[in-house]
């Protein structure tokens, strides 16, 4: 009986506080333990920006894909232009030369 008393009285005051105490411990809890805990919630909020620049990056995208193929269906010369790089087409009196570069360098 004795050594208990010896121990509480060892305690610091602010920690025999019983709502201190609850509060130390929900905070452990939120923290650490539930499953929804604050680590947790900030390695999913990266994730979302992370996500979220891919959407704006594809959306983007999108866009341009978009306004490239508006331009092929409709644009003669566009169509030539894609045909030519593409696919490697030519006139009759046309020879083309196919100048590739060396990856070794």
């Amino acid at each position: 009986m004795t050594s208990t008393r010896n121990f509480t009285k060892k305690i610091p005051k602010p920690f025999k506080n019983k709502y201190l105490i609850v509060l130390l411990l929900f905070s452990l809890w939120i923290i650490f333990i539930d499953d929804y805990n604050l680590i947790t919630q900030y390695k999913l909020q990266k994730d979302v920006d992370k996500l979220e620049e891919k959407k704006t990056y594809y959306i983007s995208e999108i866009s341009k894909d978009s306004t490239k193929l508006y331009l092929l269906e409709n644009d003669k010369q566009e169509q030539e232009r894609f045909a030519r790089e593409k696919f490697l087409m030519k006139k009759s009196n046309e020879d083309i030369f196919i100048i590739r570069k060396n990856s070794d360098e």
